[in-house]
């Protein structure tokens, strides 16, 4: 067993990482559940984890109600967030009860959001099933929902109480659900520490194949770098937890050109921005040519969009950076864009030109 403390003064909690860890959930979810039934929230992906976590609740005297809401982004909306509070008053939630979100990140976002509503606030505990959510989104209390304006516009900070990871679960992920995860895991190494990039070089194809120590290695690594971020800028104010945006303006940009459908997964959105914003950064004299096609090689070795082009997308560059006006960073007018000087030396740049960007993405199509 592997414990990641998140140290947020009187809203810390753990990341218990190990294997097998669903089926003894229980032993963690007990002291939470105050003798009280507990909502678990899940989609119908899922089915076989949530069979296993009622039956072991069940077994040690816990009693639980199972919400399934349908899988994919799409439910990340207000529709559903309606749904799901009228379904979690309609249970009895109490600002002291804990609700289980099991699933990936669209069930952990839309949960988190409406856990931070529900009677002015309750609990959450987080059981990410999918490999980007154990390593990115179930860990840092971001939590939102879509519009049409685009992706996380309407939410809340709200941390969880404790994020349960049991990489076991990922025996059941689609490879390309797996791939699009690993981008998150790659970014870590982009960001600040270029020896986890060498590192995810030489094992990506293990960790992809599903080797269980490259697995458990790269989950544990990424979810301490990122409590490590979160625990220093919870709320974005110092610009060092906005590092781990790296690849998202592009990526999000993409994903909105494609109705944020499965035509292009958040994960393949990420890896296609990341080297986007490597050769953004190379083309501005910023960071060497030969970083930005390592990077861009590392992700076409692991079958990941590299560009605009492997991402599918055709749009002119007036057309996503239009995408880019609505991000949520934008300040002033102004979007700051992580940018790199190389392989593990990323930072916050708040001088580009959008103009320069449109014409730099009309290039790579």
């Amino acid at each position: 067993m592997t414990i990641v403390p998140v140290s947020l003064g009187s809203r810390s909690y753990d990341i218990v990482i190990e294997r097998g860890l669903l089926g003894r959930a229980a032993a963690h979810l007990l002291p939470l559940s105050r003798g009280r039934s507990m909502a678990i929230v899940s989609d119908a992906n899922v089915a076989p984890h949530l069979a296993t976590l009622q039956a072991t609740l069940a077994a040690a005297g816990v009693a639980s109600e199972a919400i399934v809401l349908p899988p994919g982004e799409s439910t990340k909306s207000w529709a559903q967030l309606e749904a799901l509070t009228d379904r979690l008053l309609a249970h009895g939630v109490e600002r002291g009860d804990h609700v289980i979100a099991l699933g990936g990140g669209v069930i952990g976002d839309l949960v988190g959001f409406a856990c931070s509503i529900v009677k002015r606030g309750c609990g959450f505990v987080q059981i990410p099933t999918t490999l980007l959510a154990q390593v990115d989104s179930s860990v840092g209390g971001k939590t939102a929902i879509n519009t049409r304006a685009g992706k996380n516009l309407i939410g809340a900070f709200h941390q969880p109480g404790l994020v349960l990871i049991d990489p076991d679960v990922l025996d059941t992920l689609p490879a390309r659900e797996t791939r699009a995860g690993y981008a998150e895991v790659v970014k870590y190494g982009l960001i600040d520490d270029f020896a986890f990039f060498e590192w995810c070089e030489a094992n990506g194809d293990k960790l992809l194949a599903g080797d269980p120590e490259a697995r458990e290695y790269a989950i544990a690594h990424s979810v301490a770098a990122k409590a490590r971020i979160v625990a220093e800028d919870e709320r974005e104010t110092t610009g060092k937890r906005a590092l781990l945006n790296l690849g998202h303006t592009f990526g999000h940009a993409l994903e909105a050109e494609t109705g944020f459908s499965d035509r292009l997964l958040h994960g393949e959105g990420v890896a296609a921005g990341m080297a986007l914003a490597f050769a953004y950064s190379a083309r501005r004299g910023l960071c060497p040519g030969q970083d930005a096609e390592r990077v861009a090689a590392h992700l076409r070795a692991v079958r990941l969009p590299d560009g605009v082009k492997a991402a599918g997308i055709t749009a002119s560059g007036a057309t996503l950076v239009d995408h880019m006006r609505h991000d949520k960073k934008m300040d002033a007018g102004t979007l700051p864009f992580l940018l790199a000087r190389g392989i593990g030396r990323t930072y916050l740049d708040h001088s580009v030109d959008l103009a320069d960007v449109e014409a730099f993405l009309d290039e790579q199509r």
